[in-house]
């Protein structure tokens, strides 16, 4: 598929087959997203590739973590700030309402945290988790590399017929994660990003995005 295809049908996919994908679809896919672009040429990611048993025993873990009520590791970095200001905060609310509803979880249910909690760290059923790392030395600009890669990332999976699903919900794990990945609590887990082949039937959510005119603003001619 085209780039401008690539970007259309990449989305967050929260139900996976458990249909293997090939490890040199992944050495493909993560060799040519070091062309990412990063300042300085840091290239400051580190990605641990997990599937088969150690997957399985990181899912039981940290399923058996969410399902028990444990509210995770302290983070070490906020996801949000304390209060969303408008239009964030309305945007975040009608994702996050369209999200779950997909997933059969009512607003209202009492047990609606240890339900989705659990779902996250199952990883919606993917064969296969990348855990992105960064040194506790680099700053903001880094973690911003590692997002343009990881989005690379993203679009060459769609390239080769997969789908993903970035997780910052790992870092509430991040313990459970570094000790699996030999990571200890050296580095910094910034996310996961499930990847996968898309379950066939499950309900598809494409969340909208904001009109162009809130968000660009074009300035000269």
């Amino acid at each position: 598929m085209d780039v401008y295809e690539a970007v259309d049908s990449r989305r967050a996919v929260r139900a996976f087959s458990d249909r293997p994908v090939p490890r040199d679809v992944l050495e493909r896919v993560l060799a040519a997203a070091t062309r990412a672009p990063s300042s300085g040429n840091l290239q400051p990611w580190q990605v641990y590739v997990v599937s088969g048993e150690p997957l399985a025993e990181l899912k039981r873990r940290a399923t058996a973590r969410a399902l028990a009520g444990d509210p995770g590791d302290e983070r070490e970095f906020p996801m949000y700030p304390a209060e969303l200001t408008a239009p964030f905060h309305e945007r975040f609310a009608a994702a996050a309402a369209q999200r779950y509803a997909a997933l059969g979880i009512d607003r209202d249910d009492p047990d609606r945290p240890a339900r989705i909690a659990a779902l996250n760290a199952g990883a919606f059923g993917a064969p296969v988790v990348l855990f992105c790392y960064l040194d506790r030395t680099l700053g903001p600009g880094q973690w911003a590399d590692a997002g343009m890669y990881l989005q690379t990332v993203m679009l060459l999976l769609r390239a080769e017929g997969l789908h993903s699903c970035p997780q910052v919900m790992w870092t509430t794990y991040r313990r459970t994660v570094g000790r699996l990945v030999g990571a200890g609590d050296g580095p910094v887990l910034l996310c996961g990003v499930s990847v996968g082949y898309e379950q066939e039937g499950a309900p598809r959510v494409r969340t909208g995005r904001a009109r162009l005119a809130e968000t660009v603003t074009f300035v000269g001619s």
